[in-house]
């Protein structure tokens, strides 16, 4: 097993400030979400992302999780001229955390060179820690996530489609980590869109396991949700349709949580 970022005591180092980071889910240039990652079940909630991501910034944002759903389901980049404009625009105010067919180093070094802070890598790495291990290598392990996108105890590739190969999410953690990644995403996709609470059994497993630090999404909709994906050890969570809604003040949310503060 890699070390990963270990104290004294040899475990997990996840003193960082927790952070809440809004969601801007692109499709065919509009902001949705995805229920259960369905693509068949999408909800569009605006039709300009960078009005979106100026109120997530004015509200207190510094991150962003920014995903190319297109892209996702291409296997390739599709919406990175919109990824590229919400990134001039925030500039200065927040990092933009990008994800979505980032499948190869060219389209890596391309959503970099739009403005990404982080990339988030999912159905490649899990194919193919080395490709992994040659992010990490490239750019350092602080802008590399690998996502986890879990069913029934498996990290799912292209994990929107009904009948998606898996791989044992302990066996597809102890690869990830040996490659070098510290850093993933984890979202329960069952919960994913539902506003039904994160999977804090899966979470406190992931986060146990001293293979990572870990971001929570999936069901995340709460002030005590925040709370008690903070208390398990995650170092940032990711929410969208709560905000969305407005179940989820997202100004309050950041003054109250993010930091370590409430």
């Amino acid at each position: 097993m890699a070390s990963v970022n270990r104290g004294s005591s040899g475990a997990l180092d996840v003193t960082r400030p927790f952070v809440v980071l809004p969601a801007v889910d692109l499709r065919r240039g509009q902001v949705v979400r995805l229920r259960e990652g369905d693509f068949g079940r999408e909800t569009i909630y605006d039709a300009d992302p960078v009005a979106v991501a100026l109120r997530f910034a004015d509200a207190g944002a510094t991150w962003l999780h920014i995903v190319d759903l297109d892209g996702a389901r291409a296997g390739y980049p599709v919406q990175a001229s919109t990824v590229a404009r919400i990134a001039r625009a925030v500039r200065g105010k927040v990092s933009c955390q990008v994800a979505g067919g980032l499948r190869d180093g060219d389209a890596v070094e391309a959503a970099f060179g739009a403005g990404a802070a982080r990339v988030v890598v999912g159905t490649a790495a899990l194919r193919d820690p080395a490709f992994a291990a040659r992010l990490v290598a490239r750019h350092g392990p602080e802008r590399i996530v690998v996502a986890l996108d879990v069913r029934d105890g498996l990290a799912l590739g292209e994990a929107w489609r009904p009948r998606a190969v898996g791989m044992n999410l302990d066996e597809a953690l102890s690869r990830l980590a040996d490659s070098g990644v510290t850093q993933f995403a984890a979202t329960a996709i069952d919960r994913d869109g539902l506003l039904a609470g994160p999977d804090l059994v899966l979470l406190e497993r992931l986060i146990t396991s001293g293979y990572g630090r870990i971001i929570a999404s999936g069901g995340v909709s709460t002030l005590g949700d925040l709370r008690a994906v903070r208390d398990l050890g995650c170092v940032g969570a990711i929410v969208g349709r709560a905000i969305y809604e407005g179940r989820l003040d997202l100004a309050a949310a950041i003054r109250t949580i993010d930091g370590n503060s409430g």
